[in-house]
């Protein structure tokens, strides 16, 4: 795919195809407008119905932060040790995961909720409806990177809150309905990051 050079591409299609997963962050705060403008970009992605099942918990503080990765960095080491898996294992991905979200400017915990979905008696109904929002909240996701990058930020998708909803919402005092569907750590970038993508063939039917 013959892309050309990174000046000529239309604005979109630059900051969809320079789009990079940053980790490592320089010390410096966002402003707090900043946020506000990237977390309303999210908010107009499209939602099933138009139901907008997303939810925002922005962490900035860092004794927030520490106390975050902390707990999630329990989790993670207690499910490791179940696994079986080597100490000296364990201490890395848990020390990776800490400096991860602690180097971070900002995160947003990307939340769910149900309370505006619709409800129904029977469990396929309502199983596709919950899909419905989680691809939803995936949307003002991809919205935030976006939004994130075009600002000259770097962010990242951590799935990890998957893994521990409850240690997340207990932490961040999340109110009940709020399910945590991932961590987006937020900063001005300390690294540069190139990654490729397979081909589209390998991805692609026609019918």
């Amino acid at each position: 795919m013959n892309t050309g050079t990174e000046e000529e591409l239309p604005l979109f299609k630059r900051l969809a195809l320079t789009r990079r997963s940053i980790r490592v962050f320089q010390p410096r705060p966002i402003p707090d407008d900043l946020l506000r403008d990237l977390l309303t970009i999210a908010m107009w992605a499209p939602s099933a119905h138009n139901r907008q099942p997303w939810r925002f918990a922005v962490v900035t503080a860092d004794d927030a932060k520490h106390h975050l990765a902390s707990a999630m960095g329990d989790q993670l080491r207690a499910d490791l040790q179940a696994d079986g898996v080597s100490v000296a294992v364990i201490e890395k991905d848990v020390g990776r995961s800490y400096t991860r979200i602690t180097g971070a400017a900002a995160l947003v915990c990307l939340c769910m909720s149900m309370v505006d979905m619709d409800h129904y008696p029977d469990e396929h109904r309502a199983a596709a409806e919950r899909v419905m929002a989680i691809q939803s909240t995936a949307m003002a996701g991809q919205n935030l990177l976006l939004a994130a990058h075009a600002a000259g930020l770097g962010a990242c998708w951590m799935c990890a809150p998957l893994f521990c909803a409850d240690v997340v919402r207990q932490v961040l005092r999340l109110p009940e309905d709020w399910e945590p569907q991932a961590l987006i750590p937020l900063g001005y970038p300390a690294q540069q990051r190139e990654r490729t993508r397979e081909a589209l063939e390998t991805r692609l039917l026609w019918r």
